[in-house]
């Protein structure tokens, strides 16, 4: 209860800092208040799926029910996070390019991490008539190689090609460049959007019944 508290409070201060104190950006004018909202749930989304390939070697490792079960809760809710991410960088495009698609290195790279934990979901959709220690190490393996794919399809591909895409808050020359008062503001959101991620993945996974925590 305390901890949902200080999150909503949390969120109220970050949509009162956007709204209220953060002033316009050179080029972008208002519409950088959309950047307060896209990169924390885009971080959100690596964070998930970093996560979730953690959660899945300890399965691997463990054999514990309950760790699948986090494995794949973290990976529903960086498939809705990344979902929100490729939303709001559409509407983004849209505001700034004057349409919602156009195969972007950045929007293509985030299509294709749809794609690919689209098919986790899937996956473990199928197998849910299967014993359940067989589909945890299917899932588990998919998980971890999945993740393999994120360093680049985020960090490394869109860098290769020309993007639209706005220069990234930590530029190549490891430089931030962003007023103090939107920085605070972005830091602030970004823990938003991480305990709000923490507060539904551990809560969305309810205690194993009394002998379910281990298959042997």
């Amino acid at each position: 209860m305390l901890l949902r508290a200080a999150i909503v409070l949390l969120t109220i201060g970050v949509l009162f800092a956007v709204f209220c104190l953060v002033p316009p950006a050179e080029g972008l004018g208002y519409y950088v208040r959309l950047a307060f909202f896209h990169i924390p749930v885009a971080w959100v989304a690596v964070l998930a799926f970093l996560m979730s390939a953690y959660y899945g070697v300890r399965y691997l490792s463990k054999q514990e029910l309950l760790l699948d079960r986090l494995s794949a809760a973290s990976i529903r809710l960086g498939f809705i996070f990344v979902l929100l991410a490729t939303l709001s960088g559409a509407l983004f495009s849209k505001l700034t390019w004057g349409a919602y698609w156009n195969w972007d290195p950045r929007q293509t790279t985030i299509f294709v991490l749809l794609l690919i934990y689209g098919a986790y979901l899937t996956l473990r959709s199928a197998l849910s008539g299967a014993d359940r220690a067989r589909r945890a190490r299917v899932c588990a393996v998919y998980a971890l190689f999945s993740f393999l794919t994120v360093p680049f399809l985020v960090f490394i591909v869109p860098r290769l090609y020309f993007s639209l895409h706005p220069q990234p808050v930590l530029n190549a020359a490891g430089h931030i460049d962003m007023e103090p008062v939107m920085l605070a503001t972005l830091l602030a959101a970004l823990l938003d959007a991480t305990c709000i991620y923490l507060y539904f993945l551990y809560r969305g996974v309810k205690e194993l019944p009394a002998g379910g925590k281990r298959h042997e």
